[in-house]
């Protein structure tokens, strides 16, 4: 079912938080195919912040054919699975997250717009039963580009007026993405500092607690 509203999430910093293990997930696919052990850990450092431009950008950057990078996304999710299976780590969701989509998902339409592949995305919601609220209309990394881009795939899937969306992110790149497609977008951070970084990108709304992010939502999508 559709309904007349939609709220999109990005998922690390917003949903879920990203520990190091999981970014150890990623990194490992490229030391374990071409042995590679000092890539940058500084998600930002890279030309876009998008896994599959990650990789694209990695390959290229060492003059490896930009083809591998179905094998080293296919080595990262086996990675990503066995950890998850043998209990190696468990991801962390941000204070709250479980109550706020149990309390929209009756009445708004959900998804999320991340810079995670999908499939790896559905693997770490899904291990904490976070998965089935949002999967309708969950876009990642897959298909490249900024989370602008990411944003307006989710945005099309819904196919509702712009204004009866809420996006939230907790990166500079995700206020961008909210204006870019001229939909509500509220700054969520449990830090005060990157919530000071949102609002000087141009964030109106800001939530620093779940529960505010309820109250921001039902103020937006009346």
């Amino acid at each position: 079912m559709t309904h007349g509203t939609a709220v999109i999430f990005d998922v690390d910093g917003v949903l879920l938080d990203l520990t190091p293990a999981e970014e150890d997930g990623f990194f490992l696919a490229f030391e374990r195919r071409y042995g590679l052990t000092s890539l940058s850990r500084d998600w930002d450092s890279y030309r876009t912040r998008n896994d599959e431009d990650i990789i694209d950008e990695i390959l290229e950057s060492h003059g490896l054919p930009l083809h591998d990078r179905s094998g080293v996304i296919g080595d990262y999710l086996a990675i990503m699975q066995h950890w998850l299976e043998i209990g190696y780590f468990t991801p962390v969701e941000i204070p709250g997250t479980r109550q706020l989509l149990e309390d929209l998902q009756g009445t708004h339409s959900l998804g999320i717009a991340t810079a995670n592949l999908r499939a790896a995305a559905k693997l770490r919601l899904a291990a904490l039963s976070l998965w089935s609220p949002i999967e309708k209309f969950a876009f990642g990394a897959d298909g490249g580009g900024p989370k602008r881009d990411v944003l307006a795939r989710a945005i099309a899937s819904i196919g509702l007026p712009r204004e009866r969306i809420v996006f939230i992110g907790d990166n500079i790149s995700d206020v961008d993405a909210g204006l870019a497609n001229g939909v509500h977008f509220i700054g969520f951070s449990t830090s005060a500092a990157r919530r000071e970084k949102l609002e000087k990108a141009g964030a109106k709304w800001l939530s620093g607690d779940h529960a505010e992010t309820r109250r921001m939502i039902e103020t937006l999508l009346v």
